[in-house]
């Protein structure tokens, strides 16, 4: 029903047929619009515009992820290629190199399933390093020997177990390693930076001793020595200490021959000692005779 009030209307078409002139006109009648009808109105736009930018937060929300995850996983792509390239032959062993590979295939799997565009570059190298997978514990380690005899060189190496270490950590945090994997590569990572120490030690010492610095050598074997005796578990490296402590002594014979005087040293300390033995044996014969 229609009233012309003063209240709420809308205005809505209305066709009326006339009988007279058979025509059809357009009135114009004014339709009560409740304040219910209003207010759902208005709350229906309300969560119109809620539900929009909800969308809109989460689909800005999975770009972002979608790029740190990209990012993320070539940084890990690039550390796994470093670590199976660059690790020293004399610490890489096949089950490592296995390790790595596994670990290097893990994360180009990820990239491609990730990216949205062909990688023909991504998917060259999943073909390869599926067949280095294939290989089993037969795979080939081509790593070049790369002694530690610096400091720094030292230092690098440490470097490349830490992003080994975290690398394993990570894969084990995404579920790609089993726990009991994960501990047993976290157990041998630790192994191998005890051997690292070792190695160091040892060629720093000999490298002394052969540039005719016993000093020098002592210092890097005691050192060597101090590190194994404070390991958590000292029993693997009983047979590395005894060498060490081998060397030490030999290294500390070697020093002390040196500073030791010789018959033919002649010098103002050793005529003074001489001096005073003369003086002490005139002194004793004067007072027993």
């Amino acid at each position: 029903m229609c009233l012309y009030r003063d209240i709420p209307t809308t205005t809505l078409p209305v066709l009326v047929h006339s009988h007279y002139t058979r025509r059809t006109f357009t009135r114009i009648e004014a339709c009560t619009v409740t304040p219910l009808i209003i207010t759902l109105m208005v709350v229906t736009g309300i969560v119109l515009l809620i539900a929009v930018g909800y969308l809109n937060h989460v689909a800005e929300a999975k770009k972002v992820e979608r790029a740190r995850t990209l990012v993320e996983l070539n940084d890990r792509l690039r550390r796994c290629g470093e670590l199976s390239e660059t690790f020293p032959g004399q610490l890489m062993t096949p089950a490592l190199k296995l390790l790595l590979v596994r670990l290097e295939l893990n994360v180009v799997k990820r990239l491609i399933a990730l990216e949205r565009r062909n990688n023909p570059g991504i998917q060259e190298r999943e073909t390869e390093l599926e067949a280095l997978v294939a290989q089993g514990d037969n795979i080939k380690v081509n790593n070049p020997v790369s002694p530690i005899q610096t400091e720094a060189k030292a230092k690098d190496v440490r470097f490349l177990l830490e992003a080994m270490h975290g690398q394993v950590t990570r894969a084990a945090h995404d579920g790609f390693l089993q726990t009991a994997e994960a501990k047993h590569w976290i157990r041998e990572i630790r192994n191998m930076l005890v051997l690292l120490h070792i190695e160091f030690f040892n060629n720093l010492g000999t490298q002394a001793l052969n540039q005719d610095q016993p000093g020098q050598a002592r210092l890097a074997f005691e050192r060597g020595v101090q590190y194994l005796k404070n390991q958590a578990e000292p029993a693997p490296w009983k047979t590395h200490l005894q060498a060490m402590e081998r060397q030490l002594a030999r290294a500390n014979a070697m020093v002390l021959d040196t500073i030791a005087p010789t018959e033919d040293d002649h010098n103002e300390l050793t005529e003074g000692l001489k001096a005073d033995e003369s003086d002490a044996q005139w002194k004793k014969k004067a007072i027993y005779d």
